[in-house]
């Protein structure tokens, strides 16, 4: 069902860094997305530390708007046990939600840590109506839907669920589907499923037929959709960006919210004023990215180059105290460039903090004018100059002023008409009485709204009102001097007979519960002493000598020596029907193992008796408390995720409540995309790795292929999966990926 529209949905702004976080509320924003130091898929930035956040919390609500902290990266088995620490501190900081990709955290903050509100990151990869049912069961308030959607496809998940949606509205795009992508793993362990992505997909490729930058999507400016996004009903328009700087912020936000604020018979006319504030934020060259059909076919345009920022020149000189160019563009002291290498990789970023224009200290240098900077940093010969960003408050002194949090207490408040009684709920504190005489109420009677907004006010520099909640015999007139009497009368007594320190911490049962969970979480399996092989293959592939295996075909092309089938990763709306009906057909032949890849799958499975459950790549399990969470769905065996080295996958084989399977032989899918890639075929990088890239007549999906094919040695105590759709058993091009590391 439809939800009911509000008059403006949320504008939601990324936050990098606390002065990031600062200019988007300064310019606008109703809300902020932000990372702790670890476990955020922006690992990168600067993020926050855990004082700062709940400062900028209580900022926010002061200001009545809202703060959202990314928790969003794939947790090993042995971090486990940090990563409910860093719940606890995020109850401590009651943020507005928690944004969370690992089904394992996600398990763990709603089982032992229910205060918080969980959202569903796009890495989770929700796309269509069965999905959104499974967010539903999972405990999701909100889901931020996958960004290679259309806009129609929004609008039919927009129909078809209650929960709240967040959509990305303006900045860089990925090329592979959220959460999808090995790419960067693959080329050195930056998994971009840990917040370390090298972003590989702005890399120069090359192949038979020419190269360029077949990856590297435009970015995304949908402020021509926001008419249409607001009439959905969709809650939240998120602008990305937490890697850039605060002017990229606060130009952003001011950009979306004239036009948001905008009467709709003027939205028209303030569309040139938002894109000239745009402009200023030095990105790419904008598109409507996966909104229309006709955008996403025309969003790689593989002769650009991938980098971010305005052009203002090319490396002429490199001197060992910096480098020489002739400016294209004006630049000032405070400007930020970046010197990309011809190849794409990423170059180093600098401040303008000295420059010299004809061997004299400048301040600003104009078009044509020769340009020395000075820079200590490794400079690209013939490197590409791109302005990246203009100067900033760095809001140094705003950040120094905000006061630090203060301790929370919970009360409950009871209201007579001739007494008045506090119960501290989280402090060792007596209940506190007080008479009062009210008289009946002739209009306006006191509620508890009016009572915890009296409260809010403590009057104390150590302690502040947490959570509130109000019973009331009567209807009352409570005068305005009175209830102030009282509030500070009652301030005054915990001040007087309770410290910071002795106040309860609720995140303490949270980790004590957790603790205990965890340790009673044992295998409870027993394995056959002969583990069967699955070895997925090409419809027409012949099967492996001397092996004894369970054979695995995709559920379209499934036949009389299918033993189980494999659903796809990626199931567009309008297609939901046609894949319900072949997962049908599949049970009346007789087949009883379905190997999910993605979580929607798990509600089309619904209903099936005597089934297996298989979950497999790219759905990632990397510990026992997502196994656990997928029991709950029926599954009966995990896949472990393909990143993890080999002693993570042994922790978790380890630990795990269902049997572990290891990926031990294949090409994996490492990127895949709707985007329209101008390449077919084989191809490299400038180092000579090499690739190759498959277009699906099926379901239009690019996707690449490593070229050497992944082989990992038998562990014991799990079972092995063969991928032979794109391998054969007699190949000595061979690699491990990150099984032999301990980088990802």
């Amino acid at each position: 069902m439809m939800r009911k529209k509000t008059k403006n949905p949320e504008l939601l702004a990324p936050a990098g860094s606390p002065s990031c976080a600062l200019a988007a509320f300064e310019a606008g924003a109703d809300a902020i997305y932000a990372g702790l130091s670890k476990f955020n898929a922006r690992e990168r930035g600067e993020n926050f530390t855990a004082p700062v956040m709940a400062q900028i919390v209580d900022y926010a609500h002061k200001l009545g708007r809202r703060v959202y902290v990314t928790l969003n990266t794939l947790i090993k088995e042995t971090e486990l046990p940090e990563v409910a620490r860093i719940l606890a501190e995020l109850e401590e900081i009651a943020p507005d939600g928690v944004l969370v990709q690992d089904l394992g955290v996600l398990r763990m903050a709603r089982e032992y840590f229910p205060s918080l509100v969980l959202h569903g990151s796009t890495q989770m990869g929700f796309h269509n109506a069965p999905g959104l049912k499974i967010a539903e069961e999972l405990g999701l308030r909100r889901v931020v839907l996958e960004r290679q959607l259309t806009m129609e496809e929004i609008a039919s998940i927009r129909h078809s669920t209650k929960l709240e949606l967040e959509v990305f509205i303006h900045g860089a795009l990925c090329a592979s589907l959220s959460g999808q992508c090995f790419f960067s793993s693959y080329l050195g362990g930056y998994s971009g499923n840990r917040g370390k992505c090298k972003q590989p997909c702005r890399r120069r490729y090359f192949s038979r037929n020419g190269n360029g930058f077949f990856f590297s999507p435009q970015d995304l400016c949908s402020i021509e959709f926001l008419p249409r996004l607001r009439e959905l009903g969709i809650e939240s328009l998120k602008i990305e960006g937490r890697l850039k700087q605060p002017d990229y912020v606060r130009q952003t936000v001011a950009a979306y919210r004239m036009l948001l604020d905008a009467p709709e018979e003027e939205f028209a006319e303030h569309l040139s004023e938002a894109r000239n504030l745009l402009g200023r934020s030095c990105g790419r060259r904008w598109s409507a990215g996966f909104f229309t059909r006709e955008s996403t076919r025309t969003l790689i345009q593989h002769d650009s180059l991938g980098a971010a920022g305005m052009l203002c020149g090319t490396v002429a000189e490199i001197r060992s105290n910096g480098f020489a160019f002739r400016a294209t563009r004006r630049l000032f002291l405070g400007d930020r460039l970046r010197v990309q290498p011809q190849s794409g990789d990423e170059g180093p970023a600098l401040t303008l903090t000295k420059m010299f224009v004809n061997d004299a200290s400048a301040r600003r240098v104009l078009p044509g004018e020769e340009v020395f900077v000075c820079c200590d940093k490794p400079v690209p010969p013939r490197g590409l100059i791109f302005k990246i960003g203009e100067s900033f408050s760095d809001y140094s002194k705003a950040l120094a002023a905000l006061p630090p949090r203060r301790t929370r207490l919970d009360l409950e408040v009871k209201l007579t008409g001739t007494e008045l009684t506090v119960d501290v709920l989280n402090a060792p504190l007596p209940a506190w009485h007080r008479s009062v005489a009210l008289a009946e109420a002739a209009a306006h009677p006191v509620s508890e709204a009016v009572l915890e907004k009296e409260f809010q006010a403590a009057d104390s520099e150590c302690f502040a009102l947490g959570k509130f909640s109000a019973k009331i015999a009567g209807n009352f007139f409570l005068p305005a001097s009175e209830g102030k009497a009282l509030r500070r009368e009652f301030w005054e007594f915990v001040k007087n007979n309770l410290k910071p320190e002795a106040v309860f911490r609720s995140s303490a049962v949270g980790m004590e519960n957790f603790r205990r969970a965890y340790q009673a979480l044992v295998p409870h399996y027993t394995l056959p002493e002969r583990l069967i092989e699955t070895v997925a293959m090409k419809p027409d592939g012949a099967e492996p000598a001397n092996r004894r295996a369970v054979r695995a075909d995709s559920i379209y092309d499934f036949n009389k020596r299918t033993d189980e089938v494999l659903l796809p990763e990626f199931c567009v709306p309008e297609r939901v029907e046609s894949l319900r009906r072949a997962i049908a057909s599949a049970y009346a032949a007789g087949i009883r193992r379905f190997r999910v890849t993605s979580l929607y799958a798990l509600e089309l499975l619904r209903g099936l008796e005597q089934i297996e459950i298989l979950i497999s790549t790219p759905l990632p399990v990397c510990n026992s408390m997502a196994a656990l969470e997928l029991t709950r769905f029926g599954a009966t065996r995990v896949m472990a995720h393909l990143e993890l080295e080999r002693s993570s996958i042994e922790a978790l084989r380890d630990k795990s409540p269902i049997p572990v399977e290891l990926y031990r032989f294949g090409r994996p899918v490492l990127l895949i995309s709707r985007a329209r890639i101008p390449l077919e075929g084989d191809f490299r990088d400038g180092r000579s790795n090499e690739f190759q890239l498959r277009t699906s007549r099926r379901d239009g999906m690019a996707r690449v292929y490593p070229r050497k094919v992944h082989s990992v040695p038998r562990l014991p105590g799990v079972y092995d999966y063969y991928d032979l759709t794109n391998a054969h058993w007699k190949t000595d091009d061979t690699g491990t990926f990150n099984f032999n590391g301990d980088w990802f």
